[in-house]
C-alpha cells in the first residue's frame, strides 16, 4: 500500500517538505492524520528546520475526513487523533506554509487552518460543507476566527458553501492567489524566511500565537466535547451521515 505521505527536507533541513500523497481525493483518514502527526513529530527537533511545506499530490488539495470515520462507532477516536495533529500544527516550532489546487473541504480545510500562510492556485475551493450532513465542523470552529473575521467564519461554517481563490483572499483566509501555489510558498519561503535565525524564529512564532495557543488548545476540548456529548445525540446529526453514505437527502426532524 502506498504511503498516504511524502515527506523530505530540503535547503540542509531548513525546509521540511509534507505532500498528501493519495490523489485524488486525499481523504484525511486515520492514516493521513498519522502520517501527518508522525512526520511533525520525527521533523519538529531538526535544529535548521525555518518551514514546513505542505501541499498535494493531484489536483485537489482534500476533498475532506473520511465520513465513515465519523460514524459514532469511530467519531471519538477520529476527533481526538484530528485535533491532536491540529494542536501539534499550531505549536509547531516553524511557520507551516501550505499551497492548495483545486479542492480544499471539511477535515482537509481544517488542516490547513492549522497551519500558518495558505498560498491557493486561482481555482482552488474553499469550504466547510459538514452543517449540510447535519454536523459542524469542531476544530474549524475555533481556528477560522483566528484567520477570517467572526461573520466571515461563521458564514461558512453555516452555510457550507465553497469560497474561490479570490474570496478566500479578500476575507484574509488566504495569503497569495498565484497560477503554482507551490513555487509562490516556496519563493515566499526563500525570500522571507530561509535567511533567519531558526532558534529566533521559534521563539517569535510562539510570540506572534500569544494567547492563541491556550485558547485553541482550551476551545478545542470544548467543542470535541459539545459536538460527542450533544450533536452525536441527535437525530438529525445521524441521519445527515446516514443520508449521505446512502446518497441520498437527509430528512430533516429538527432534533
Amino acid at each position: 500500500v502506498m504511503a498516504p505521505l511524502n515527506d523530505w527536507l530540503e535547503d540542509d533541513g531548513a525546509l521540511l517538505r509534507l505532500r498528501l500523497a493519495r490523489p485524488k481525493a486525499n481523504i484525511v483518514d486515520a492514516q493521513m492524520i498519522a502520517a501527518l502527526h508522525g512526520a511533525l513529530r520525527a521533523h519538529g527537533s531538526q535544529p535548521k528546520l525555518r518551514a514546513v511545506l505542505l501541499d498535494a499530490q493531484g489536483p485537489h488539495f482534500s476533498f475532506g475526513a473520511s465520513v465513515e470515520e465519523h460514524l459514532p462507532a469511530q467519531c471519538a477516536d477520529m476527533l481526538a487523533s484530528l485535533h491532536a495533529l491540529v494542536l501539534a500544527m499550531v505549536e509547531f516550532p516553524a511557520p507551516i506554509l501550505v499551497a492548495v489546487r483545486g479542492q480544499c473541504l471539511g477535515g482537509g480545510l481544517e488542516v490547513a487552518l492549522a497551519g500558518g500562510l495558505i498560498f491557493a492556485a486561482p481555482d482552488a475551493q474553499f469550504g466547510q460543507p459538514e452543517l449540510k450532513l447535519g454536523v459542524f465542523a469542531p476544530a474549524a470552529s475555533v481556528l477560522l476566527p483566528y484567520r477570517v473575521n467572526q461573520p466571515a467564519a461563521e458564514d461558512l461554517l453555516l452555510s457550507g458553501r465553497s469560497i474561490d481563490a479570490a474570496e478566500a483572499r479578500t476575507i484574509g483566509l488566504v495569503h497569495t492567489v498565484f497560477e503554482d501555489p507551490e513555487i509562490a510558498a516556496l519563493r515566499y519561503f526563500n525570500e522571507h524566511l530561509a535567511h533567519k535565525s531558526a532558534s529566533s524564529m521559534a521563539l517569535a512564532l510562539r510570540a506572534a500565537r500569544g494567547g492563541m495557543l491556550r485558547d485553541v488548545r482550551h476551545r478545542l476540548a470544548e467543542v470535541e466535547q459539545l459536538y460527542l456529548d450533544r450533536l452525536m445525540q441527535t437525530r438529525d446529526a445521524n441521519e445527515g451521515l446516514v443520508a449521505f453514505l446512502a446518497k441520498r437527502q437527509p430528512q430533516w426532524e429538527h432534533h
